[in-house]
């Protein structure tokens, strides 16, 4: 029992309900740690005008790839950026760096406690002090410190891996610590170097050095692109329509190199890979929106059309998830009849052969 009805289903094409996007999971399928290995994890190979799949290990992902296919990856790296705190009258405060604000300070997602303005914080570790300037948003603030310590240097003496709340949830259900030692390496890509993530681009995490070898050795090219993901990728959606969910914005990059690589690809009708619905987003926010650099609130649902990705590697998302609707959106574009229909029904399958799901869970490759 996945939890849908075909009425639902076809419901999609009258009007895009978030309750359409459900789907019921077995809470065992969260995965709570990472494999023992990178690419020990489980990989779905999608045929999705074909409407099949097949099962396979991560490990051969590379005899998935084509000569001369452009795999792009994101290099963004995930800061530090959960830092547990507690106010001078001991009252505890989840604080999530989101990034510094042009005025100076940084904005916050602060939860715990009664929260007011003047409010200071005391992080756990680190001496110095938070100061809440003012409320910019539901749950967010404008924060200053009084150290001379760059915001960077702050985290990094004081801050945590932002580890998703589901991963968090269920190691406690569990009775285990909500964060280890192996989380700061295994919660970062292999090729992460460009900070402002506070979230990994979890696709990816699946690769070793073994596995872009093998991909580059049959033929593959590579390109690298940037966009931090933000807060957004934890907030499920809470509207009746899917549409009106307020969609986060990030910040990506796409250097020359990769625009003269993808212009080349298109040209040859080669096809290009993305590692990860980051990465997606930013190429079709460039495609679409000719952005390079800067903010994308690009939201990808079934009826987008797809200019730049002809293939997508990524995780199994969450119930009632924007990310869910765009692999709907891709699975549709490359010419199922129903995407979301097809994604449920590959997921249910996922579901009975117990894969793994979310950010240390397992992979899917739709093409």
């Amino acid at each position: 029992g996945a939890g849908w009805s075909w009425d639902s289903i076809r419901s999609v094409r009258r009007m895009a309900l978030t309750a359409d996007y459900d789907f019921e999971l077995p809470r065992e399928l969260i995965a709570t740690h990472p494999t023992s290995k990178r690419s020990d994890s489980r990989l779905m190979s999608v045929d999705c005008s074909g409407e099949a799949w097949s099962h396979h290990g991560f490990e051969e992902f590379p005899g998935m790839l084509r000569k001369g296919d452009l795999l792009v990856l994101n290099n963004t790296k995930v800061l530090p950026a959960r830092v547990l705190c507690h106010k001078p009258s001991g009252g505890q405060v989840e604080a999530l760096f989101l990034g510094e604000a042009e005025a100076g300070g940084a904005i916050f997602m602060l939860s715990g406690g009664r929260l007011r303005q003047g409010v200071e914080l005391l992080p756990d570790h680190g001496e110095f002090r938070l100061r809440l300037i003012e409320k910019v948003a539901p749950g967010r603030w404008l924060l200053v410190h009084d150290s001379a310590l760059s915001w960077s240097q702050l985290l990094l003496q004081c801050g945590q891996m932002p580890l998703p709340p589901y991963i968090r949830t269920r190691r406690k259900e569990c009775g285990l610590a909500d964060i280890c030692e192996q989380d700061e390496e295994r919660y970062q890509t292999i090729w992460a170097k460009e900070s402002g993530a506070v979230a990994a681009p979890t696709a990816s995490l699946h690769f070793t050095p073994q596995t872009l070898t093998l991909s580059a050795g049959s033929g593959v090219e590579i390109a690298e692109i940037t966009l931090h993901v933000g807060e957004g990728t934890f907030l499920p959606v809470s509207c009746d329509r899917l549409e009106d969910h307020p969609i986060h914005s990030e910040f990506i990059e796409i250097p020359e190199t990769t625009r003269q690589l993808l212009a080349l690809a298109k040209q040859q009708k080669r096809r290009v890979i993305a590692v990860g619905t980051t990465v997606c987003r930013a190429l079709e926010s460039y495609a679409h929106k000719g952005i390079t650099h800067g903010p994308t609130d690009l939201f990808i649902t079934p009826g987008f059309e797809f200019k730049m990705v002809d293939g997508l590697l990524t995780n199994f998302h969450t119930p009632k998830s924007t990310l869910l609707a765009l692999v709907a959106a891709f699975v549709q574009d490359r010419g199922a009849a129903e995407g979301l229909a097809m994604v449920k029904r590959a997921y249910a399958s996922a579901i009975s052969n117990r894969y793994r799901f979310y950010s240390y869970g397992d992979s899917s490759f739709w093409t």
